[in-house]
């Protein structure tokens, strides 16, 4: 397995790739994954967008990560913005860096490339902080929450629903940049 950043063209020419891995991961309808695609498509041409990959050997999408600047205006931004007390707000999105997605197909969890990707995403992140959501889910349990909760994420907003999604969310947060590794 290797882990690489990509350019915007790079995810675009991997789309479907993207969205299967995607679709494993989160346990996603197919036709739910189509109307990812558009949002997909634009997001890599929003300001500070950063993304990464692991690929294996034979040139296959193991994982992939990918975020960007969050500002006023997009759809995740002002919702959670909306939904946060004023000191909230100051505190976590001043200069705020939005973990989109990350994802490592089931079949190859468990190994650290969820560790590697997230680590090098960040790296690369501008911003004093970043924010991301995950399904509430149970943290002793989830490969994700536990990814995270190892990293330092701190609860910044739990049992969020956000529109067209029954499934309740948390919003985590981290300052930037991340500690060396080690500390």
């Amino acid at each position: 397995m290797r882990l690489i950043p990509w350019q915007p063209d790079d995810m675009v020419r991997r789309l479907d790739d993207v969205l299967t891995v995607y679709g494993e991961a989160m346990n996603y309808r197919r036709d739910m994954l189509e109307a990812r695609r558009g949002y997909i498509a634009t997001h890599v041409r929003r300001p500070g967008f950063r993304a990464v990959a692991t690929l294996t050997d034979e040139g296959r999408l193991a994982g992939f990560g990918y975020g960007y600047r969050s500002e006023p205006g997009q759809w995740w931004h002002d919702q959670v913005y909306a939904s946060l007390d004023e000191v909230a707000r100051k505190t976590w999105f001043g200069n705020c860096f939005e973990v989109v997605e990350l994802h490592v197909r089931p079949t190859a969890q468990g190994h650290g490339l969820g560790a590697g990707q997230l680590r090098a995403l960040l790296t690369m992140a501008e911003g004093n902080t970043t924010l991301l959501s995950t399904p509430e889910a149970d943290e002793e349990r989830s490969r994700a929450w536990r990814l995270y909760r190892r990293f330092g994420f701190v609860d910044v907003l739990r049992h969020f629903c956000f529109p067209g999604d029954e499934r309740p969310f948390a919003v985590l947060g981290h300052e930037l940049p991340l500690p060396p590794v080690g500390t």
